[in-house]
């Protein structure tokens, strides 16, 4: 089975960038599109974006979308979540996620989870 972790999470100034990475160990991520998801405070977990599983595909939220960025190396299997301009309303838990089926912008269709980084974005 499959397992994700995810690091590289912390305090950033608002404006700032940070890198977020996923990391896949007991199992692959190549064969799967994976999905970035986060979750603000009193808020509930939504999808920032997804990645094909070749890279060629890449999909994000309208409110993040020219901000952030996903990526993947497949020999490494990790996925990253470029942050840049970041925003306030951007400090959330971000997880990652390996696709399974289903609606490709809902938390449902991803099966395997990381435990989440936190990000917070000051003043």
């Amino acid at each position: 089975q499959v397992q994700l972790r995810e690091s590289g999470g912390g305090l950033v100034q608002a404006g700032g960038s940070l890198r977020v990475t996923c990391t896949a160990s007991g199992g692959s991520l190549s064969s799967n599109v994976v999905g970035w998801f986060r979750q603000g405070p009193g808020k509930g977990r939504e999808s920032v974006g997804y990645i094909s599983r070749s890279g060629d595909t890449l999909y994000y939220v309208d409110s993040v979308k020219g901000r952030f960025a996903i990526s993947r190396d497949n020999a490494k299997n990790m996925v990253y979540l470029q942050m840049n301009s970041l925003k306030l309303e951007d400090t959330a838990v971000y997880y990652c996620a390996r696709y399974e089926s289903g609606n490709f912008g809902v938390a449902s269709s991803y099966h395997y989870w990381g435990q989440g980084t936190q990000v917070t974005v000051s003043s």
